[in-house]
């Protein structure tokens, strides 16, 4: 597969890189921003911006509400009702699914 850009930089005594510009605008990466390195096994590299999770005030707190609640009611905790675990079953019944794959699209929680 041919290659989109192909940009050459140079690394420094400390092991140092600049990202070119034309590389940095085409990763949407700005000062500060992170870059991932993936190495396979024929030695070729690639690079991706790294997303890093960011934290959501309202869905740790809500978090932290629900683990003081536990910890202060274990009594409320109740087991997950059989009828809807059964039509949970029926419902995915063939799916496959990574749980390591990234989410596509917007998520509202």
């Amino acid at each position: 597969m041919p290659a989109l850009l192909k940009k050459v930089s140079t690394i420094t005594e400390k092991g140092q890189v600049t990202v070119p510009k034309s590389v940095r605008d085409a990763l949407g990466l700005g000062y500060g921003g992170r870059i991932a390195f993936y190495i396979d096994e024929n030695r070729h590299v690639s690079i991706e911006k790294e997303i890093e999770e960011e934290d959501d005030p309202v869905v740790d707190s809500f978090l932290s509400f629900l683990s003081r609640d536990m910890e202060k009611h274990p009594e409320h905790i109740q087991e997950f009702p059989q009828a809807l675990r059964q039509r949970m079953v029926e419902l995915t019944k063939g799916m496959q699914v990574d749980l390591d794959d990234p989410i596509i699209g917007d998520v509202t929680i």
